[in-house]
């Protein structure tokens, strides 16, 4: 591995030890929930019996909600920590999960045409260069497989409610595909005060432009099905919300982008 999945290894295993948003496991799910949860725009059809591979995806939030609608779920993760907090909650159900420890730029470990689903949450945005992860997608998707791609809105990439000028909130930093970005995790992240034994690696990613993320998939063969804008919290801005908190600044800059794409070999 490299210096970059090393920081991240090192980064998501300290976020599971501070108990961090993302590395709780869902344990309160049921089929209703579990589809609420992993498919809101309706788009994923019938799971039972399909394939999934989890993509950096640990944490136990995803993997169990495709298992307990039926399907089979492999969750690929750099950090040994993410992958364990999948384990409790697989064991929680009484669930049968696949953990695998490595890197989202090398999948060498499946075959081709392995999974129907992709599931890919905010994560890419953690190594500088996105078509080799892209290629690799493709490589293990069945023909007319889906890539579900949680990635930073990126014209507002590096930006956070602190940014606050009394005014907006200024764009900064050169718009640069792979520029690396650095910046203070939100305060809704963890809890500080019990992680304060063991400082925690500030987020290190890298922008990746719109048009290198459409580009680059429609270079893999994939064709765009959807794409949303989303928020942080809730799903209305609130311009009422004081400005320089998280809630106001989602109203003016909607931080995550999500594309569903299917991959149709030869389409182009």
């Amino acid at each position: 591995m490299d210096d970059v999945s090393n920081y991240n290894r090192e980064r998501w295993n300290a976020l599971a030890r501070a108990n961090a948003l993302f590395t709780r496991p869902a344990l309160h799910l049921d089929a209703a929930t579990a589809r609420q949860k992993i498919d809101p725009e309706g788009l994923l059809g019938e799971l039972a019996g399909k394939r999934v591979l989890c993509l950096a995806s640990g944490g136990g939030q995803q993997s169990v909600a495709f298992a307990l609608l039926g399907a089979y779920a492999t969750v690929y993760d750099l950090s040994d920590a993410q992958l364990e907090r999948d384990r409790e909650a697989a064991a929680h159900y009484g669930l049968s999960i696949e953990t695998v420890q490595g890197d989202m730029r090398d999948l060498s470990r499946f075959a081709d045409d392995t999974f129907d689903l992709v599931w890919h949450p905010y994560s890419i945005n953690f190594v500088p260069e996105i078509r080799v992860v892209f290629g690799e997608v493709a490589r293990v998707l069945r023909d007319r497989g889906l890539y579900h791609l949680h990635f930073a809105n990126p014209f507002f990439s590096g930006l956070a409610a602190q940014d606050w000028d009394g005014n907006g909130y200024p764009l900064k930093l050169p718009y640069v595909d792979g520029a690396e970005i650095s910046y203070q995790d939100q305060d809704w992240v963890y809890a500080r005060n019990e992680s304060a034994s063991e400082p925690i690696p500030s987020p290190r990613e890298y922008r990746h432009t719109l048009s290198t993320v459409i580009n680059g998939l429609v270079e893999y063969g994939f064709v765009i099905r959807h794409l949303s804008d989303t928020m942080g919290t809730g799903t209305h801005p609130d311009m009422q919300a004081e400005p320089g908190t998280w809630d106001h600044f989602n109203a003016v800059a909607p931080p995550w982008l999500v594309i569903w794409a299917l991959y149709c070999p030869g389409a182009f």
